[in-house]
C-alpha cells in the first residue's frame, strides 16, 4: 500500500489539530500554512474527515476545525481508511470493495498468505498509533533540539 497525498496531507492536518488540541477551532488557512498544504485541497480532505466524525467545524470569524475526540482516541488507521479506503497491499485481500479475491482458491494461495501477513502488520502499526503518540514524539523532538 502506498499512502497518497490524500492520506499524507490528511494525517498532517489531523496532527496539527492534535498538537493544538484544546485551543479551540483552528482556521483552515492556518493549518494549510503550517503544514505547507494547499488550502483548497485541505478543504476537501477536512470535509471527508468531518463526514466521518473525526473533526468538527465551526463557521464564522472564530471558526475552523478541531478534533472531535481526544488525540489519544484517534488512530492513524482511522484517518487513512477515511481518506484512502481499505488497508490492502494487494487487491486479492480487498473484501470491502469486492475487488478480490480474484482467484478460485485463496485459502490455498501461499502468496495470499504472505500478503495477508503484510496487511496485518500494516494494520497493527496504523491502528496502534494515535495522534497522541505523534504529538508526544513531536514534543520529544522539540526537547532534543
Amino acid at each position: 500500500m502506498r499512502v497518497s497525498t490524500r492520506g499524507e496531507y490528511g494525517v498532517r492536518a489531523m496532527f496539527d489539530l492534535a498538537v493544538n488540541f484544546g485551543q479551540g477551532p483552528i482556521a483552515l488557512k492556518t493549518i494549510a500554512e503550517r503544514q505547507m498544504v494547499s488550502e483548497s485541497y485541505l478543504e476537501q480532505l477536512m470535509a471527508e474527515l468531518r463526514k466521518a466524525g473525526l473533526v468538527h467545524s465551526k463557521r464564522g470569524a472564530q471558526g475552523g476545525y478541531e478534533l472531535a475526540d481526544k488525540p489519544a482516541n484517534v488512530s492513524i488507521g482511522e484517518i487513512i481508511r477515511v481518506l484512502e479506503g481499505p488497508i490492502t497491499p494487494v487487491d486479492c485481500l480487498d473484501t470491502e470493495t469486492e475487488r478480490g479475491p480474484y482467484c478460485g482458491t485463496p485459502e490455498r494461495c501461499v502468496l495470499r498468505n504472505f500478503w495477508k501477513e503484510l496487511q496485518d502488520s500494516m494494520t497493527k502499526v496504523l491502528d496502534n498509533t494515535t495522534l497522541e503518540d505523534l504529538r508526544q514524539d513531536a514534543c520529544r523532538l522539540e526537547v532534543a533540539e
